[in-house]
């Protein structure tokens, strides 16, 4: 099947070329998985790359986090995860003005140069998005934002109405691929798919094979339920990285995600 017809009204109402990138990619690889890769050395990234890229969709990074970076490793590992068919995913959370984000989108790491999407908080104003996807056209690429608009941290700070004015200002703005929601919990998540209707994807961390309590105060919901309250996309860690078999709980995850998806048209 193809890409429009598998994903219906989400393709044809998102006009942002990244979103249906991402459906194509996802159609492709079968999975709606996108890979949380805490890890801090390259060579961990690249083990972890090398176990369950197959099973991916999409990589979530914090180039930030890794303590022997440097530019050459950097683009060598981009280079293998674009081989690998994956979009990457620079989960920065950008929280400036225009500006400001558009020269933290060059600087040492260059994100603009490599990564197809970004997390933003929309507390300095839609403007902030301008200032994102400026930075992707200095480089002659496309990207999306992605906003958050929920988070599945116990105590955060994002009300329900701070998530409506979210939804209201980046559903009308073609430079925001979609939202970050809450996958530990699936009603929330459909009341938000609601708000959000179709022009927007959403992804959700928060899930979880094993759900329950997680570190540090996050929860975690069942994949395929979130699958089918609204998500597009699951953002994975540690039910994958901190497996006895990564390769296996990918493919676990990927065939899950897929499954829902299908069962959701």
């Amino acid at each position: 099947m193809q890409a429009s017809e598998i994903w219906g009204e989400r393709w044809i109402n998102n006009a942002l070329p990244m979103a249906r990138t991402y459906m194509e990619v996802a159609c492709r690889k079968q999975s709606l998985v996108c890979l949380a890769a805490d890890r801090k050395t390259m060579a961990g990234l690249n083990e972890l790359l090398d176990q369950v890229g197959p099973y991916l969709a999409a990589l979530k990074t914090h180039v930030d986090l890794i303590d022997d970076w440097s530019v050459e490793s950097w683009e060598a590992f981009c280079t293998k995860a674009k081989s690998m068919d994956l979009l990457i995913f620079e989960d920065r959370k950008f929280a400036d003005i225009g500006k400001i984000s558009r020269d933290q989108m060059s600087g040492v790491y260059n994100i603009r140069q490599w990564a197809d999407l970004v997390t933003a908080h929309l507390i300095s104003g839609q403007d902030i998005v301008d200032g994102l996807q400026a930075g992707w056209n200095d480089v002659g690429r496309n990207g999306g934002v992605l906003l958050l608009a929920q988070m599945s941290s116990r105590g955060n700070l994002l009300s329900p109405d701070y998530t409506d004015t979210v939804v209201k200002t980046g559903s009308i703005h073609d430079g925001v691929f979609g939202f970050i929601g809450n996958g530990s919990k699936p009603d929330d998540l459909k009341i938000l798919r609601e708000k959000v209707g179709q022009g927007k994807l959403i992804w959700t961390p928060g899930v979880n094979i094993a759900i329950g309590d997680g570190e540090m105060g996050q929860r975690y919901g069942a994949p395929d339920e979130a699958i089918r309250a609204g998500s597009d996309c699951i953002i994975v860690g540690s039910g994958i990285h901190k497996s006895e078999d990564p390769a296996k709980s990918a493919k676990s995850y990927a065939e899950i995600s897929w499954k829902a998806l299908l069962d959701r048209r």
